[in-house]
């Protein structure tokens, strides 16, 4: 056997066993980077609904602890008859008192911005730069609004909302605070995160 006839078994040989190598390595590589598209169990975790007991809360009240979903803050409210008649009396000084933002839910789109006009569900999140609003639920004076009517002031900028979350007029906030997807099991669990209308 000559010396070329050698070398070109080596060489099949090398070729062969090289490229063999080569594509364990890249499936070795791809096997990781597919298994990234899969969200984690926290990812799922932290965008599963979220369900909250109510049974206890009463007028006047909002839940706490604060409940959390996706990370962000939820406010619970129960809205009183007297809270309720305070939300409409002057909604000219609100920039959008019918809520009527297209990535609202329809059920946040009427004057309380809710599925039950008792009970409030917001993400408390000013939309201004993502702060978080103090509330103020009482209808009474407050230093920055001598006409207050019960809401949430956003002690960063000053954005003011109503108790339906609607923006008031002159806000740095141009926009009403997030009604989040939800719905309710039975009177007393509600679930944040499932809109029964599109489940």
């Amino acid at each position: 056997m000559n010396d070329d006839s050698k070398n070109a078994g080596r060489r099949r040989f090398l070729v062969g066993s090289t490229s063999v190598v080569g594509a364990v390595g890249v499936a070795g590589a791809a096997v990781p980077f597919v298994g990234s598209w899969s969200p984690s169990a926290k990812a799922r975790a932290a965008g599963a609904p979220v369900r909250i007991d109510i049974s206890r809360l009463q007028d006047g009240e909002m839940l706490g602890p604060i409940p959390a979903w996706r990370g962000r803050p939820i406010f619970v409210i129960k809205r009183s008859a007297e809270l309720l008649s305070a939300l409409n009396e002057d909604p000219g000084r609100l920039t959008d008192p019918d809520s009527q933002e297209p990535e609202q839910p329809g059920y946040a789109q009427n004057e309380y911005r809710s599925r039950t006009p008792d009970v409030m569900v917001l993400v408390g999140l000013c939309p201004h730069l993502f702060c978080s609003p103090t509330p103020h639920i009482e209808l009474k004076p407050e230093p920055f609004d001598s006409q207050w009517r019960g809401g949430f002031f956003c002690p960063c900028h000053g954005s003011r909302f109503d108790l339906a979350g609607r923006v008031y007029s002159g806000s740095p906030s141009s926009r009403n605070m997030e009604v989040p997807p939800y719905s309710f099991e039975g009177n007393d669990v509600l679930v944040i995160g499932i809109d029964e209308d599109n489940a």
